[in-house]
């Protein structure tokens, strides 16, 4: 029987029962099809695919195009976890239909079941338009990567007063636009926690402590994949990098020894 995918009526339910939601991003169908295997309750086909994949200093460059190509990709190795999928750096901002119909390739073309973008009061008007589709939204406050240039590096948000009172705002204009949930990304703990208990929608935290409903942190930096960027919130499971150099060394060694092919390798 083909097993039953997660929904957000579910990360409702997880929330109102206080059983944590995990989170983990990915770009392609191997790793989803781990990932899915493994009990990931929702994979964030994220906008990080520009760094941490394709080597850009930010994920400003990536385009529709890319999050629709890799969306695909994580849908067909998936079977239970949710997918959501990133609306990329000016998909939304320009104007209402380009949001609406950005919105609406990821779900048509790329066949997730949500889709996720930043911002807070400031992008309410936005979320409000797309839930009118029946496209569900998660929302994305705090250290919002879209908007590095603004906030003059991947800086922590809301350590001063007015910034934390702005984010509690952001969280309740992002839950009253309709949102199903809400990354917080890049604050303090506490403040999240304050958000979390503000508002009935849960919330994901990557960079932001233990009291949200869920985390959500990027594959190639809990597996060793991505050593270009250490942040302080994120704790490498395992090593592959380590995996994958070995074997491609043993590789290299073999072919230059001619031991590989061998025989049982080699057809007559």
């Amino acid at each position: 029987m083909e097993p039953k995918r997660k929904t957000i009526l579910a990360l409702r339910k997880m929330k109102a029962e206080g059983e944590k939601i995990s989170v983990l991003t990915a770009y392609d169908y191997p790793l989803a099809r781990i990932m899915d295997e493994a009990g990931i309750d929702v994979i964030l086909v994220g906008d990080s695919v520009g760094t941490v994949f394709s080597g850009h200093d930010t994920t400003l460059p990536v385009t529709m195009e890319e999050m629709i190509y890799h969306t695909r990709a994580v849908v067909r190795g998936s079977r239970r976890a949710l997918v959501v999928a990133d609306l990329p750096f000016l998909s939304y901002q320009v104007d209402l239909r380009d949001a609406r119909l950005n919105a609406g390739r990821l779900i048509k073309e790329g066949g997730a079941q949500a889709v996720k973008l930043e911002g807070g009061e400031n992008q309410a008007e936005t979320i409000r338009a797309i839930t009118a589709m029946d496209i569900p939204v998660m929302g994305h406050i705090g250290l919002t990567p879209q908007s590095v240039h603004r906030m003059g590096g991947y800086l922590v948000q809301g350590r001063q007063e007015a910034q934390a009172r702005q984010l509690l705002a952001d969280a309740q204009a992002v839950e009253a636009a309709g949102a199903f949930a809400l990354v917080l990304e890049g604050i303090p703990r506490y403040l999240a926690r304050d958000i979390t208990n503000a508002v009935s929608i849960p919330t994901i935290g990557i960079g932001a402590g233990v009291y949200c409903d869920g985390q959500v942190l990027v594959i190639h930096d809990i597996l060793g994949l991505c050593e270009k960027y250490s942040p302080k919130f994120v704790k490498k499971y395992a090593d592959v990098s380590g995996v994958i150099r070995g074997g491609v060394e043993a590789y290299v060694r073999e072919v230059k020894d001619a031991l590989f092919p061998a025989a049982e390798h080699s057809f007559d």
